[in-house]
C-alpha cells in the first residue's frame, strides 16, 4: 500500500539523486582542464603504446628505460613541430591579417568588387547576382580569426599544460600492468574476461586509428603545401596548415577547406588584376585541392577509417553521417573511436547476437 510517508522518501530520494548529479557535474565543469589533461594523455597512451612495446621486444629495453624513451621521442617531436611551425604559422597569419576581422571584412568587399566588375565586363547584371546571393550578410566575418586564434589558444594551453600531461602520461606508460591488476580487483569475476579482452583489442584498434590520423593530417598537409607553393600562394604554410586541420572533421572538413583555400588565395591577390590573374590561380587551386581530396579519399581516408579500426568505408561513412545529425561537428569527429569501443564490447559481451556477428567480423 502507497503512504504519504512512502511518496515523502520517494520524492526526498529523487530530489536527492538530482543534487548529487548537479554536484557531480559542476565538479566536473570546475576541473575540465584536469579532465582534459587525462584525456590528451590516454591519446597519446594510445599512440605511444606501439612505440612502447617495439622498444621492449625488439630493443630489450626495461619498462621504464622503454618508457622514458617514448616520452623522449614525444618531447623532441613536439619541440620539433613547435619551433618548426609555430613560428611561421604566427608569422603568416599576421601577414595575412588573420587575426584582423576588420581587415580581413575590408578585404572581402575589395574581392567583391573586383568580382562585380567581372561581372560587368562580361554583361552580367553584378548588382543583381550580389543581391540574391547577398554574399556579405552571410558571410561570418570573425570565423578565420576565431577558428586560428582558437587554435593557437589551444596549442598554447597545451604548452602551459604539458608537465602535467606528460607526468600523467609517464604513470600511463609506467603503470599500466599496476592499472589492469587494480581494474581486475573492481571488475565483477563473471565478466573479467570480457572487460579486459575489450580493453585490449580496443587500445590495439584505437592506437592504429590515432597513428593512422595524424599521419593522414600530415600527408594532407604536404600535398596542400605542394599544391599552394607550385601556384606561388603566399602565405602557403598558414592556409595549408588551416585546411589540414579542418580535415579532422570527416567529409565536411575537406569541403570547408576548399572554400577557405579559394578564399584566401583570392585575398592573397588583391591588386592583381582579377580576370587574367585572380581567378585562374583560384581555379588552379581549386583543382589541386580536388586532386588532394582524390588521393585522401581513396587512399588515406580507407586506410585510416576503414583498415585501422576494422570496418567498412559504408559503414564508417553511415556512423558518420548519424552522429553528425545527432551531434553536430564534435559527434562526427568522435564517431569512428567511439563506434569501435561499442563494437568491442558488442562482440565480447554478446558475441551470439547475429548483428554483432556482422559487425565486428574482421575484429
Amino acid at each position: 500500500m502507497i503512504t504519504s510517508k512512502t511518496i515523502a522518501n520517494g520524492i526526498l530520494r529523487a530530489i536527492g539523486t538530482l543534487v548529487v548529479i548537479a554536484i557531480s557535474l559542476y565538479f566536473l565543469y570546475q576541473i575540465q582542464s584536469v579532465l582534459i589533461y587525462l584525456v590528451v594523455s590516454l591519446i597519446l597512451t594510445l599512440i605511444g603504446n606501439p612505440i612502447l612495446d617495439f622498444l621492449k621486444t625488439r630493443l630489450r629495453f626495461n619498462h621504464t628505460l622503454a618508457t622514458i624513451t617514448t616520452l623522449l621521442i614525444f618531447t623532441l617531436t613536439i619541440i620539433g613541430l613547435i619551433s618548426l611551425f609555430i613560428p611561421l604559422i604566427l608569422s603568416q597569419s599576421e601577414n595575412l591579417s588573420l587575426l584582423n576581422t576588420t581587415q580581413i571584412e575590408q578585404n572581402i568587399n575589395e574581392l567583391i568588387n573586383q568580382i562585380a566588375v567581372f561581372l560587368d565586363n562580361h554583361n552580367m547584371d553584378s548588382t543583381k547576382i550580389l543581391k540574391e546571393v547577398n554574399i556579405t550578410s552571410k558571410i561570418n566575418f570573425n570565423f578565420i580569426p576565431n577558428f586560428l586564434n582558437s587554435i593557437l589558444g589551444i596549442i598554447s594551453s597545451f604548452g602551459v599544460g604539458l608537465a602535467s600531461v606528460f607526468f600523467i602520461t609517464f604513470f600511463f606508460f609506467k603503470d599500466r600492468e599496476l592499472f589492469i591488476n587494480g581494474a581486475k580487483k573492481l571488475i565483477p569475476d563473471s565478466h573479467e574476461t570480457q572487460i579486459l579482452n575489450s580493453l585490449d583489442k580496443t587500445n590495439y584498434l584505437l592506437s592504429r586509428y590515432f597513428i593512422g590520423l595524424l599521419l593522414q593530417l600530415g600527408i594532407v598537409f604536404i600535398l596542400y603545401l605542394i599544391v599552394l607553393s607550385i601556384f606561388g600562394i603566399e602565405n602557403a604554410v598558414i592556409i595549408a596548415f588551416l585546411c589540414a586541420v579542418l580535415n579532422i572533421i570527416p567529409y565536411i572538413g575537406p569541403l570547408i577547406a576548399t572554400v577557405l583555400a579559394a578564399i584566401l588565395t583570392m585575398i592573397s591577390h588583391l591588386g592583381n588584376d582579377f580576370q587574367t590573374d585572380t581567378l585562374p590561380t583560384t581555379l588552379y587551386i581549386l583543382i589541386g585541392f580536388w586532386i588532394v581530396q582524390l588521393i585522401d579519399n581513396n587512399l588515406s581516408q580507407p586506410f585510416i577509417f576503414s583498415k585501422s579500426v576494422s570496418s567498412h568505408p559504408l559503414e564508417i561513412f553511415l556512423i558518420i553521417i548519424i552522429a553528425g545529425f545527432l551531434s553536430g561537428i564534435l559527434g562526427m569527429i568522435i564517431a569512428v573511436p567511439l563506434y569501435t569501443i561499442l563494437k568491442v564490447v558488442g562482440k565480447e559481451f554478446f558475441p551470439n547476437n547475429v548483428v554483432i556477428q556482422l559487425l565486428t567480423k574482421n575484429i
